[in-house]
């Protein structure tokens, strides 16, 4: 299938999935939205030619968690959701993109501008209240992307959020895998590489698998920078997990099938 022709279906599919946010949202309940946006997650995986395996699902949680996660793509945003939908905090300039943007702002997506400073402190308050509140929020702490062959060291403002709350956070790490059963960088949204040209990599690149392990919850016990270096180090020893031996006999499970 040409590259053409698989663009085209992603396109449609966006569409799609704009009118169902757009007719059916406002009608359904949250157990129903949620399964709509997981469903079109997953299929938006399949399009991309990237297959989903979740490891270590049982230490899961549901409710009131922040989950932070190593950043690499676009992408790992519908990883994640295909995954378990979970709102996110994200760059003030993803509401500009075309029908990405406006997916974000109609699915709860707290927006930030990061060369405001006292920006950090509005967000990390409205994260305290939903993570009170007993909902789920998703952060990349490192602040950027990455090719994902090692973490940036995890910004701390946004663990203030779980300490005031006394809610836990849920580390949460991807891996992209090619055909061969290596890590691929394919998926990485890095440097001066544009939108375009990451899509076309990552098509080009396919078929691939995005491996997501789910790390145990922590428990805030002291300071935010402590926080943070606990779910730095807990990020990379489930990034050194799936890179490892191991992966291969671990418990997993293959979503979408």
């Amino acid at each position: 299938m040409s590259l053409f022709v698989r663009k085209t279906r992603l396109l449609l599919h966006l569409i799609r999935g704009a009118l169902t946010v757009a007719l059916r949202f406002p009608r359904a309940s949250a157990d129903a939205r949620h399964a709509m946006n997981r469903a079109w997650s997953l299929r938006m995986l399949e399009l991309c030619g990237m297959k989903l395996v979740v490891h270590n699902d049982a230490a899961r949680i549901d409710a009131g968690a922040l989950v932070v996660c190593n950043h690499i793509s676009w992408i790992d945003i519908y990883v994640i959701n295909a995954w378990r939908p979970t709102p996110f905090v994200s760059k003030a300039e993803i509401r500009n993109w075309p029908l990405i943007g406006w997916f974000a702002q109609n699915l709860d997506t707290v927006f930030v501008e990061r060369e405001k400073r006292s920006d950090a402190r509005r967000i990390m308050h409205e994260l305290a209240a939903r993570l009170d509140r007993g909902e789920l929020m998703c952060v990349f702490p490192e602040g950027t992307t990455s090719d994902g062959r090692a973490l940036k060291p995890f910004h701390t403002n946004m663990f203030q959020a779980p300490v005031e709350a006394g809610r836990p956070v849920q580390p949460l790490c991807i891996l992209y895998e090619d055909a061969q059963g290596r890590q691929s960088v394919a998926p990485a949204y890095i440097d001066d590489v544009s939108l375009k040209q990451s899509l076309d990599a990552l098509l080009k690149a396919a078929p691939l698998t995005a491996h997501v392990y789910v790390g145990a919850p922590i428990h805030p016990e002291g300071d935010r920078r402590k926080l943070a270096t606990q779910a730095e180090a807990a990020v990379g020893m489930a990034l050194d997990t799936l890179r490892g031996p191991e992966l291969a006999q671990g418990e997993a499970v293959v979503q979408g099938e």
